[in-house]
């Protein structure tokens, strides 16, 4: 089967392997001319970038490129960006990378021609109305990983390191305006990366699914998003040059960014706080988290995960979650947060900062400052 394709849902993707030689004329259809790349210093020296480069300059492009960003960028990431994307007077951004590259650069698009502040468009309430929407510049999105989708959100999540708190930064005009989902970008990502973002992906479509509310776009999406991680994610952890099992990861991460439309829940109300004060990998700390979550879930989300199993070909809601524990174990996921260097010292903390965390609005259960305090708690001491 050909993993090739345009689409335009939820923005336009050009799917398929090699695509990344169509920047330049995505760059110019969309009025672009002096593209700023934004990426990251892992992937800065590597030829990918130098393959942008020299796509947008063959076209009289002016490019250039910023790469001063944490894993887990910073609002000082994205203000010095904001920056250089102004004394170089470009017009665009693409933003090539995993989460956090693709995160940055969609932040910097949007605040660097804004009179307020980028944490005044933090998501609450009609916060993004703040910003003037005339001044968002276009975006290009060019996934690396498998794992964030955030090619195809509406949010930044970045941290605010004054508070140490990550905060998610909302606007519509943040759905980049063209994705270039080429899986050869993803051949040479370690085992350890693809095992942790693949885990992230699985995230997103599990709690999309998990969310109540009434969505069925959402939910059908996110239910091929779980079947496609379960067959792909070992094939690509064992394999990183399976170019099938690359395609069809990236685009269940795809999905997974899509379906969370619908809502997320507590793994990621909890993994925000860690990865603000612990500065840990946010797609690894969803795969930990992920089988306490689902148990402290499960009185209510019982029949959902029952429908679920049955899609998987599993034979109960508890073979589903048997079946993640196992998964974890093959992608060797540690089954405890204190194999990351995290211990309960901050529980009180971590329980308040996911208590009040967007993402906690939609986990199918209210769970209290105290509820995640515990939870949190289990997942450091490994208490299943």
């Amino acid at each position: 089967m050909t993993r090739q394709g345009n689409w335009n849902y939820p923005t336009a993707i050009r799917f398929g392997n090699g695509r990344l030689c169509e920047l330049a004329a995505v760059c110019q259809s969309l009025g672009i001319n002096r593209p700023l790349i934004v990426t990251d210093p892992g992937l800065r020296p590597l030829p990918m970038i130098a393959e942008a480069l020299k796509s947008c300059r063959e076209q009289g492009l002016e490019a250039a490129v910023f790469s001063d960003i944490k894993s887990n960028p910073s609002g000082r990431n994205v203000a010095d960006g904001a920056a250089f994307f102004r004394a170089h007077d470009h017009d665009g951004v693409v933003a090539i990378g995993g989460g956090s590259a693709l995160d940055a650069g969609k932040a910097i698009a949007l605040i660097a021609d804004q009179a307020c502040r980028l944490f005044d468009l933090e998501d609450v309430g009609d916060n993004w109305q703040r910003a003037n929407s005339h001044a968002i510049h276009p975006i290009i999105a060019v996934p690396t990983t498998a794992g964030t989708g955030s090619e195809v959100g509406r949010a930044a999540v970045i941290t605010d390191t004054d508070q140490q708190v990550k905060r998610i930064i909302f606007h519509p005009r943040l759905l980049p305006a063209a994705v270039i989902a080429d899986p050869t970008l993803t051949l040479d990502l370690p085992a350890a990366l693809t095992a942790a973002t693949g885990m992230d992906a699985l995230s997103h479509n599990l709690e999309a699914f998990c969310a109540p509310g009434y969505h069925p776009m959402a939910r059908g999406i996110a239910v091929e998003g779980i079947r496609l991680v379960k067959h792909w994610l070992p094939r690509a952890y064992a394999d990183g040059h399976d170019i099938a099992a690359r395609a069809e990861m990236l685009a269940a991460s795809t999905m997974g960014a899509t379906a969370f439309q619908r809502g997320l829940g507590a793994m990621q109300a909890l993994a925000h706080p860690l990865g603000a004060l612990y500065d840990a990998h946010h797609g690894m700390l969803n795969a930990v988290l992920m089988p306490y979550v689902l148990t402290t879930n499960r009185p209510q989300i019982e029949e959902q995960l029952g429908y679920l199993a049955q899609c998987l070909d599993l034979p109960s809601p508890s073979a589903l979650i048997d079946w993640v524990l196992e998964l974890r174990q093959s992608l060797a996921i540690p089954h405890q947060l204190s194999a990351l260097g995290i211990d309960t010292e901050n529980a009180g903390l971590v329980g308040e900062m996911a208590a009040v965390d967007p993402s906690a609005a939609t986990n199918p259960i209210a769970l209290s400052a105290a509820d995640y305090s515990q939870l949190f708690r289990r997942a450091v001491n490994g208490d299943l």
